[in-house]
């Protein structure tokens, strides 16, 4: 049983440098306050990661910042883009420059909204993107969960495509058609290229290779000396171009016209090459190069027609 009050100040105490603090300490009375240990504080406002104050610039170096410099800056698109699949190449017979012009056929299937993303959720603005069909024995349940609460149908291929701000965001489920793209306007394409396994340095790098003479022997395809072997720390540096993967990455081609649009047959036809094998997805997107496409929306042809009228 722990001893009473009565009992302790009976017993005499040890000296002050043995006792613990909590006896030394004084009670608090109602108008003292706690000097020592952590102080709680409520009511404290959550802290925002993008430090947006009334009146107050963000700091350069905070998330508020840098969002601005990209809103401002050309580096975020106004539409969203689409998928497609790269049928292959063509050419069309320019009857006033009397010049064939090589073409990339892309065609379009099912491109529909599945989601979005907002800054205030995710911290930033874009659109997911579906195309193709596929069973849904062959998704995983998150994932048809996922297309269930929004109501659209299972897609094979899934990609956000990032906007400048909220009037970038296409409503859920609407349909994006090949007429997204304008014929005469810009586009970027981005998609993987054509993988091409291990190659040596002069498939992938461009060596002109070893002599053929002068005592060489079944070295004539490869690089040769990798370093220095005094001088230069006597390693390999980094970054040395030597064999190894070659292919299979992302690549951007930008400022491709394009030179049709058809929406009934969902093909879109592009001027110049695109990166990848037939059948690959490519990601179509307004160039940031060019021009933004002047797009005539549904009011605006509205009040067209009944100025005409």
């Amino acid at each position: 049983m722990p001893p009473t009050a009565c009992n302790l100040l009976a017993v005499p105490l040890p000296p002050p440098f043995l006792l613990p603090r909590s006896l030394l300490r004084k009670p608090l009375n109602g108008s003292q306050t706690r000097s020592f240990g952590i102080k709680s504080i409520e009511g404290h406002p959550k802290h925002s990661p993008y430090n947006v104050v009334p009146g107050i610039k963000p700091l350069l170096s905070s998330q508020a910042a840098a969002f601005e410099r990209r809103i401002k800056s050309d580096t975020l698109p106004l539409r969203t883009g689409a998928l497609a699949i790269k049928k292959g190449m063509t050419g069309i017979y320019d009857a006033e420059s009397g010049k064939r012009i090589p073409c990339t056929v892309l065609q379009l299937d099912r491109n529909e909204v599945v989601s979005h993303k907002t800054r205030k959720q995710h911290g930033y603005y874009a659109v997911c993107v579906g195309s193709g069909t596929v069973n849904p024995k062959n998704v995983t349940k998150p994932m048809l969960g996922h297309f269930s609460v929004q109501g659209v149908s299972p897609k094979r291929h899934l990609q956000e495509f990032r906007v400048r701000g909220r009037d970038g965001l296409l409503p859920v489920g609407e349909e994006i058609r090949a007429n997204w793209f304008l014929e005469g306007q810009f586009v970027d394409t981005r998609s993987n290229c054509k993988g091409k396994g291990f190659a040596g340095p002069m498939k992938r790098w461009g060596f002109h290779g070893q002599d053929r003479s002068h005592g060489q022997s079944l070295s004539h395809r490869s690089h040769g000396s990798l370093g220095q072997g005094q001088g230069g720390g006597s390693r390999v540096y980094p970054g040395k171009k030597m064999a190894g993967n070659m292919g299979g990455q992302r690549n951007t081609v930008q400022n491709l016209r394009v030179l049709q649009a058809d929406a009934e047959n969902g093909i879109v036809v592009v001027n110049g090459a695109v990166s990848g094998p037939k059948g690959c997805v490519v990601l179509i997107q307004d160039a940031l190069k060019k021009p933004w496409p002047q797009v005539e929306t549904a009011s605006k042809k509205a009040a067209d027609a009944k100025a005409e009228a």
